[in-house]
C-alpha cells in the first residue's frame, strides 16, 4: 500500500508539472505547452544563435491580451521553425477578454499569425490549425509587431489576413496547415499577402486545407493584394465564401464594388503559381486580375455554393487578364477574355471526380491532378 501511495503521489507530481509547464529548452528546440505563451519562446529563439526550432505541444493557444496578432514574426525572428507536436489549435478568440457586444467578438486579435518584413523562406510554420478570426481590428502595438517603419501601412495591413498576414519583403514557408472558420472585412480571411511590389520571392503555401473561411469582400481563403506573389501547392479549398455583404472599401471610396469574387483572389501586378490544388463547393473558384499566374493540374468543379451576396452567376475560374492554365480539370463557367484556357491543354466539362471523405478524387481520370492529403504525399 505504501508503494502504491508513493506511486500515486508521483503521478500527481508529474501531472502538476505538466499542467504548470514552463517553456523548456531541450536538444531539439524550445518546447511550449498549454498555458505557455508561444511568443515568449519565439523571443528566446530569436536571441539564440544555435537553436531556431520552437515545438508547440498539443492543445489550444489563445491571446491573453487584445493586440494585433496571437504570434508574430518580424526581422528578429527570421529563420525560426515553429512546429506543432500533435493536434495544436491557434485561435484569435478569447471570450474572457471581450463582451458579446464588442466588434469582432470573441476575437481579440487582428491576425492569428503575422509575418513581417525581412522574413524569408527558411522561416517555417507547420502543422497547426488556425481559426477564430472574426473581423477584430486594432492599431495598437504596430511598432512591436512591425519595426520597419519605412514600408507604408494602409488599412489592409490591419484588417486583412485573419489567420495569416504576410507583409513587406516576407516570404515564409507555410506548410501542413488547416485554416478554418475565419472571417475578415474586407479581405483575406485565410491568408492575406501584401508585398506591395516587393516581390523578391514568393510565399510558399503547401499541403494546406482552407475550409469555411468568409470575407466581406474578396479572397476568403487567399488574397494576393496588388504587387504580391505566392506559390500554392497541393492545397484544398472547400466551403469558403467571399462577398458576404456590401464592399466597405468601395462604399468609402466611391469606386465600383467587388461583388462576385473567388476564394482565391489575385489583384493587379500579382501572380500565383497554383499547382495540384482542388477547388470545390465554394462560392466561385478563382478570380485572377493579375494576369501573371499559372494554374497547373488543378481541379475546379461545383463551385456553386449559394451564400454571400445573392443573385450573381457562379464560375470556376476567371482569368480575363491572362495567365497560363494547363492540365486542369474544369466543370463549369470560365471567364477567359484572353483565350488562355484551351480544351487541348485542359479537360473542360470534366467528369465527376468522385471525391472520398478526404477530398481525394477516386475517378481514374484524376490520377495526377488535384489535392492529396499530406500523408499521401511522397517525401522528396
Amino acid at each position: 500500500m505504501k508503494r502504491f501511495a508513493a506511486y500515486l503521489l508521483t503521478l500527481r507530481s508529474v501531472a502538476t508539472l505538466t499542467s504548470n509547464a514552463a517553456i523548456q529548452l531541450l536538444p531539439d528546440g524550445y518546447h511550449v505547452y498549454p498555458g505557455d505563451q508561444i511568443q515568449d519562446a519565439l523571443q528566446m529563439a530569436a536571441t539564440n544563435k544555435s537553436v531556431n526550432v520552437v515545438k508547440v505541444h498539443e492543445g489550444e493557444y489563445r491571446p491573453h491580451t487584445k493586440r494585433q496578432a496571437l504570434i508574430w514574426f518580424n526581422k528578429a525572428h527570421n529563420g525560426i521553425r515553429l512546429e506543432a507536436v500533435g493536434a495544436v489549435t491557434l485561435t484569435a478568440a478569447n471570450p474572457q477578454l471581450a463582451l458579446p457586444s464588442d466588434p469582432g467578438f470573441p476575437a481579440v486579435v487582428n491576425h492569428v499569425v503575422y509575418f513581417g518584413d525581412a522574413v524569408f523562406s527558411n522561416t517555417l510554420l507547420t502543422g497547426f490549425r488556425l481559426t477564430g478570426a472574426n473581423g477584430f481590428v486594432t492599431k495598437e502595438g504596430t511598432r512591436e509587431l512591425e519595426p520597419n517603419r519605412a514600408i507604408p501601412k494602409n488599412y489592409f495591413f490591419y484588417s486583412d489576413g485573419g489567420a495569416i498576414k504576410v507583409f513587406g519583403r516576407s516570404y515564409p514557408t507555410l506548410r501542413n496547415l488547416e485554416i478554418v472558420d475565419n472571417f475578415t472585412s474586407p479581405c483575406g480571411a485565410g491568408i492575406s499577402v501584401q508585398h506591395q511590389g516587393l516581390k523578391q520571392s514568393s510565399v510558399l503555401i503547401e499541403n494546406c486545407v482552407f475550409r469555411r473561411n468568409r470575407s466581406q469582400g474578396t479572397g476568403s481563403a487567399v488574397d494576393l493584394l496588388a504587387g504580391s506573389s505566392a506559390r500554392i501547392i497541393n492545397c484544398l479549398f472547400v466551403d469558403n465564401v467571399s462577398n458576404m455583404g456590401e464592399d466597405p472599401v468601395a462604399k468609402a471610396s466611391g469606386e465600383k464594388p467587388f461583388v462576385n469574387n473567388g476564394v482565391l483572389t489575385t489583384f493587379w501586378k500579382s501572380g500565383a503559381e497554383v499547382r495540384n490544388c482542388t477547388f470545390t463547393r465554394n462560392r466561385n473558384g478563382v478570380d485572377d486580375m493579375g494576369g501573371e499566374s499559372t494554374y497547373l493540374n488543378c481541379i475546379f468543379v461545383d463551385n456553386k455554393l449559394e451564400a454571400g451576396l445573392p443573385g450573381l452567376p457562379r464560375y470556376e475560374l476567371a482569368v480575363n487578364a491572362g495567365g497560363k492554365v494547363s492540365g486542369c480539370f474544369i466543370n463549369g463557367t470560365i471567364h477567359d477574355a484572353q483565350k488562355v484556357v484551351s480544351a487541348t491543354n485542359n479537360i473542360l466539362n470534366a467528369p465527376s471526380p468522385k471525391f472520398d471523405k478526404d477530398w481525394v478524387p477516386q475517378a481514374p481520370e484524376y490520377k495526377n491532378v488535384g489535392y492529396r492529403p499530406a500523408s499521401f504525399v511522397k517525401k522528396p
